[in-house]
């Protein structure tokens, strides 16, 4: 009884999380082994073939090799974001703690609006037109980068406040310049925070799927999200080939996150109790 009391929680929470996780993911397998025909049922049943790589080859060669150039837009456009969010994100979250002004509480009101208010499409739209990025990949990039930075210097904010301030100023007496003092001693310091940004931030952008689909029109600068459109129609869907691209574009946050989950559930509780 004991026993039952002591992981009887445990067992429910992670037979739910199998229930949720696991079970839509096999779901998308199966559908990936599975023909045209098969598939047009949208059932568990088991395949009657291996149609796995007939389907990949279909997938990443349809409309002259879409999905490749589609992972390079993606890539280009994670790598950047995240670059940016990480450094922009660091930098204020560290002027934030360390310097105390009038005006603190009214950019900590902003930073919350950020979080709460949704995105408003068309004003951004006319933004991104009157400078000349709408449609442009670097112009989404800067799109990405305003979504993403609230939670971040958040994020940022509360790990830096758990650095003793003796080293911020023991560096200053010793000549280091207030970039110095950042870039030198307090960034290499944010690096379990700096992991769990970069996991986090990098799956949302490369899953993005709305932001691609309302600032970056056009075949020429399709993200890997925008590729599931190649298998949809209003009278026939190749669900074979649609759940392939699926299991495709799932597969690299996958592996992101089953080799980070650690650093991820670290740098999210590392600045929750302040040493």
């Amino acid at each position: 009884m004991r026993l039952v009391r002591k992981y009887g929680a445990s067992a429910i929470a992670a037979s739910l999380s199998a229930l949720v996780f696991l079970v839509p993911f096999a779901f998308i397998v199966l559908m990936a082994f599975k023909d045209q025909k098969q598939s047009s049922r949208i059932d568990f049943s088991w395949p009657t073939g291996n149609h796995l790589w007939e389907n990949i080859v279909t997938v990443v060669t349809t409309r002259n090799w879409m999905l490749v150039s589609a992972f390079i837009n993606s890539a280009v456009l994670t790598v950047a974001s995240v670059t940016l969010i990480v450094i922009f994100a660091a930098m204020v979250g560290f002027v934030l703690q360390r310097r105390k002004t009038r005006f603190n509480g009214l950019i900590e009101f902003l930073i919350l609006t950020g979080l709460m208010i949704p995105p408003a499409v068309v004003p951004t739209i006319w933004l991104l037109q009157g400078l000349g990025l709408f449609g442009k990949l670097y112009g989404l990039v800067l799109i990405e980068v305003a979504y993403g930075l609230p939670f971040s210097i958040l994020l940022y904010r509360a790990f830096i406040a758990t650095i003793p301030r003796e080293l911020d100023e023991a560096a200053i007496i010793d000549g280091a310049r207030p970039l110095d003092v950042f870039f030198r001693v307090i960034l290499p310091l944010l690096w379990p925070v700096t992991v769990t940004n970069i996991v986090v931030q990098s799956v949302g952008i490369f899953n993005d799927f709305t932001n691609p689909l309302y600032y970056l029109p056009g075949n020429k600068n399709a993200t890997v999200q925008l590729t599931l459109f190649n298998f949809q129609s209003q009278f026939n869907t190749s669900y074979n080939l649609l759940f392939t691209n699926i299991l495709l574009i799932t597969i690299p946050p996958l592996i992101v996150f089953l080799f980070f989950n650690r650093q991820i559930v670290a740098g999210m509780t590392a600045g929750a109790v302040k040493g």
